[in-house]
């Protein structure tokens, strides 16, 4: 019996099995909407950075928790869907990259606006395009999207302040024909935030103290 092999491979399989793990593994606190929003809340998803936890894996460096309708899953109506989703992204500086082959810069709020902005353009995609405009669409958009982000100062983006953890807090706001994207900061971390169907003049922000809110098991 190859007792290394079955004791290494356990702790991955428990994490696949758990919804949560990637969450739980995450080294800074994870915000969602805060009190305000009395409706579904459901998990996102978690990106793995370039930093190396103790054990070999990579720790996670930003994720969303959902509020409101899941993403549709293939070609269907989206002004139906009501939903906010909340960026969280952990405070990194400088560091190499996963090949040791350069280095990949702080995050900033601009890193939570990208994020948002990628993830609305994900959710809102034209339903009537085939799966090869939907490409070329999402890369245009999404160029403009990177462009956007870069310049968190310039006029496509205007000021607003929205709490956080009950205190007021100014984040850069912006909308367009898919929805809204917000980013700016937090403590321990940076925020983005997209949205459609839901005003983002109402939402709060908040950490999360109870993952479980988001798992729907």
């Amino acid at each position: 019996m190859d007792v290394t092999h079955r004791t290494g491979s356990a702790p991955a399989a428990r994490r696949a099995a758990d919804p949560l793990a990637g969450y739980h593994a995450a080294d800074f606190p994870w915000y969602g909407l805060d009190e305000g929003w009395t409706g579904r809340r459901w998990l996102g998803q978690v990106g793995t950075g370039q930093r190396t936890a103790a054990d070999g894996d990579r720790t996670p460096d930003y994720g969303t928790l959902g509020h409101g309708d899941e993403p549709a899953r293939g070609p269907e109506p989206r002004d139906a869907r009501r939903f906010a989703v909340v960026v969280t992204v952990a405070r990194r500086d400088v560091r190499r990259s996963a090949d040791n082959t350069g280095t990949l810069e702080a995050t900033s709020a601009s890193s939570a606006a990208w994020l948002a902005g990628s993830g609305l353009l994900a959710a809102t995609w034209p339903g009537n395009l085939d799966r090869t405009l939907r490409q070329n669409w999402l890369d245009q958009q999404s160029a403009l999207a990177w462009d956007l982000a870069d310049d968190l100062d310039g006029p496509a983006w205007s000021a607003l302040t929205l709490p956080v953890n009950g205190l007021p807090q100014p984040f850069r706001y912006r909308e367009s024909e898919h929805g809204w994207v917000l980013a700016g900061e937090a403590p321990g971390v940076l925020i983005g935030a997209y949205g459609r169907s839901v005003s983002a003049y109402g939402v709060g922000f908040t950490t999360v103290a109870d993952l479980g809110a988001y798992d729907g098991r």
